[in-house]
């Protein structure tokens, strides 16, 4: 559940109310004008402006208060803005879970590839991705954010918002292992297979890093991790 970096706002990723995609999924009442509730715009932020704070109000409140807690009010409250003007973005809480977190993912996705596209090499490459995947600090809001929605019961359509999501970062794993594997920087390994393990390998540094544990204290689970995938990616013959 990558997290670590926080940056500028993204397109929303889901979408519209009422409307079924092309899986057959029905994504909500969120955006129908009819069911949303009347908002006060004086002095509100409009656009993407009102989006972004909303956004970034509301990752820092469910990392704050969790999700059973969470009421609009807060978000509203934390973002300067009304509460019908949340409601108006958002809908329903469920809803407002899910689009939270494809917002974050997707921001961290846009900042991820600007920094790969500067990267000299795939090694250099799968330094950020470890770096962009574990949480920096033992508070990281947008980790904390994967693990309260992931925490929830999630309908047909929820499920496949969450596993497109993981289904992401596993998708842009492989390809730099594939692009280092066709320069021979590194070894033939399977690259489903690969992957899965470095992920949960990930993963559960992650958890550590989130519980707090002693053993991060004076050793970086970013190093850590990195070494780790770079001896099996390591090709034959070299040191």
């Amino acid at each position: 559940m990558p997290t670590s970096e926080t940056g500028p706002a993204v397109p929303d990723r889901l979408p519209p109310a009422g409307v079924t995609g092309a899986e057959g999924v029905d994504t909500g009442a969120a955006r129908r004008p009819a069911a949303r509730v009347p908002i006060d715009r004086k002095r509100q932020p409009s656009g993407d402006e009102a989006r972004e704070r909303a956004m970034r109000a509301a990752i820092s409140v469910i990392a704050e208060k969790g999700t059973a807690a969470l009421r609009m009010s807060d978000i509203a409250a934390r973002a300067g803005m009304s509460t019908g003007h949340i409601l108006y973005h958002f809908g329903k809480k469920d809803r407002l879970l899910l689009e939270v977190l494809a917002w974050s993912q997707a921001d961290l996705w846009d900042r991820f590839q600007e920094a790969a596209d500067q990267a000299a090499s795939p090694g250099e490459k799968l330094d950020l991705f470890v770096r962009f995947y574990l949480p920096s600090h033992q508070g990281d809001e947008r980790y904390a954010l994967w693990t309260q929605v992931l925490a929830q019961r999630h309908d047909e359509a929820g499920r496949r918002i969450l596993t497109e999501l993981l289904d992401g970062w596993d998708e842009r794993l492989e390809a730099i292992l594939r692009e280092g594997r066709e320069l021979g920087h590194f070894a033939d390994v399977d690259l489903a297979e690969f992957t899965i393990r470095a992920v949960a390998m990930l993963s559960g540094l992650s958890e550590d890093v989130m519980f707090g544990r002693s053993r991060w204290q004076h050793t970086s689970p970013h190093a850590f991790a990195l070494a780790a995938l770079e001896r099996e990616l390591r090709p034959a013959g070299q040191g």
